[in-house]
């Protein structure tokens, strides 16, 4: 049992009323949060702190612009936050803050996490054009009865990690079929017990995984299942690569928004590997032609060599390709089979080693090395 507050209101007028409480008392500075920026549907994130802006914070809106982990790791990259800012984060976001802490990118210090069990999110293409401001009720009906939401991203119905960890908070939907009256926020941490203390409400002890909540996980683990199958039989082998890549533009936007992607400078963007006239002739002799741009699928697999093991499935690398190229579910693919080599989840614990500066004595003897 877990201890939870809950507060008579609806879920997110809830949220900005506790979030209200925490500003006024000055237990933070600030709240990180998505909120809208115009009448027309714009969500970004943001930093709030004046109670009066909390009027525009959506902290539930299932939109992600970016992944918010990458911004924390922003925040925190030079030195840790000076003064305590609570933080709203979906699940893949945490994980991806997480890999980015054990790697010294990012700094936990007076940053309270906040996350919730994740119904997942719009794809960004179906919010463009001022649809940011479509009817969201047939979404919060699915997620309140557990269900798989209408018109997610195919990477949201096939996660299995929407219950957060590593969370301070966590903000209950899945399964809660009175959001509309009631808000139920789990203390997870001696941390979030400590801040819950600021929440207008009366405290519990309440299961935050129970049977609705193994029910979406169920469903989601046989999407996964048949997901992967597909995509294995249809994407396998290197002529279905080069299929699969071959739309590619060499945008380089899948890199851009990855969060794993923390290289200051990507090799595929340097001077090193930019192509010259010289490999231009060389190509057009051997070949006959000379696919433009060039090196895509050698990007792919570069960035997937560098960053599968710790990849989160967030799904922003789809959601921003400009020509709807399967970039998230195959390296989902990859990431699945690399869990099970490794025996490593990325973002599940800070206190696990990320496999590359992992060694092991057996590892050498399972390579024929004596």
């Amino acid at each position: 049992m877990s201890k939870a507050v809950k507060i008579q209101q609806s879920t997110e007028d809830g949220l900005r009323s506790f979030f209200e409480s925490l500003l006024q008392n000055k237990t933070v500075k600030g709240i990180f949060t998505l909120r809208k920026t115009n009448d027309e549907g714009g969500i970004s994130y943001a930093l709030i702190t004046d109670v009066e802006d909390l009027k525009n914070a959506v902290p539930l809106y299932p939109q992600m612009p970016t992944n918010a982990g990458k911004i924390l790791s922003d925040f925190t990259l030079l030195e840790p936050i000076q003064e305590p800012v609570a933080a709203v984060l979906r699940p893949c976001e945490l994980r991806a803050f997480t890999e980015l802490v054990k790697r010294n990118h990012g700094n936990l210090d007076n940053v309270l996490l906040i996350s919730l069990t994740c119904g997942g999110v719009l794809s960004l293409k179906s919010l463009r054009g001022g649809n940011g401001t479509k009817d969201l009720s047939s979404y919060w009906e699915s997620v309140g009865k557990a269900d798989l939401a209408p018109d997610i991203r195919e990477t949201c119905n096939t996660c299995v990690q929407f219950i957060p960890q590593n969370a301070d908070m966590v903000i209950a939907t899945v399964g809660q079929k009175d959001m509309d009256k009631e808000c139920t926020i789990f203390a997870t941490t001696p941390k979030g017990e400590e801040y819950a203390q600021a929440a207008p409400g009366s405290t519990v002890s309440e299961e935050m995984e129970n049977e609705k909540t193994q029910a979406l996980m169920d469903k989601r683990s046989e999407q996964k299942a048949t997901s992967l199958e597909t995509f294995k039989n249809n994407q396998s082998g290197l002529k279905a690569l080069i299929k699969t890549f071959a739309p590619c533009l060499g945008c380089h936007g899948c890199r851009q928004v990855c969060p794993i992607c923390l290289c200051h400078l990507c090799d595929f963007d340097s001077k090193t590997l930019e192509y010259q006239p010289v490999n231009v002739r060389s190509e057009l002799n051997q070949k006959g032609g000379l696919k433009v741009p060039p090196g895509n699928i050698f990007f792919h697999l570069g960035r997937m060599s560098h960053m599968a093991v710790s990849c989160v499935s967030c799904g922003m690398c789809s959601d921003v390709c400009p020509v709807n190229i399967p970039v998230a579910t195959l390296f989902s693919t990859v990431g699945d089979a690399l869990e099970k080599v490794f025996e490593y989840v990325p973002g599940r614990s800070l206190d696990e080693p990320v496999p590359e500066g992992t060694y092991k004595e057996q590892e050498f003897v399972e390579i024929g090395e004596q």
